[in-house]
């Protein structure tokens, strides 16, 4: 009995010259293709020393006065973002229900400046002042206008 032989397979051969000369022509290409500018630079910036820390809270509000005008004749405007009352008597009400102990956004310590305008009697303009502090602000103060500052 004779045995056949089988035919041996082919062996594949990866030729790899031809893959790496084509990386090294990629490289070259990318590298004289580059250009190395100097776009970043190093900028000097004195920063004041901190000393000691000091914890701020993001939702604090600015300390802005809740300016009350009194117009004459029991009548006035707060300024801000809200509708305020346009007669003194309901001045103590709309202000005890914007301090932040009752829910509002006003803490106590927040002032409160009255300002009358021309010609208004003082009288109405202490019932003014007098209501803000029955709302439990703790300060509370007049506008002067007869120099143009604040208080």
């Amino acid at each position: 009995m004779k045995h056949r032989r089988r035919p041996e397979k082919a062996q594949v051969e990866l030729n790899l010259t031809p893959m790496i000369d084509v990386v090294f022509q990629l490289l070259i290409y990318f590298l004289l293709g580059t250009s190395f500018a100097v776009g970043e630079q190093t900028f000097r910036l004195d920063v004041p020393d901190r000393g000691e820390s000091i914890e701020v809270d993001p939702f604090e509000l600015d300390v802005t006065p809740v300016v009350v005008q009194v117009a004459g004749a029991g009548r006035i405007s707060v300024d801000g973002p809200w509708d305020g009352p346009v007669h003194v008597d309901a001045l103590t009400a709309f202000l005890e229900a914007r301090r932040s102990d009752r829910g509002g956004l006003l803490p106590v310590d927040t002032p409160i400046h009255v300002d009358p305008l021309p010609g208004v009697d003082w009288g109405e303009a202490v019932e003014a002042f007098n209501a803000a502090v029955r709302a439990g602000f703790d300060s509370v103060g007049f506008i002067d206008t007869s120099s143009g500052s604040g208080p």
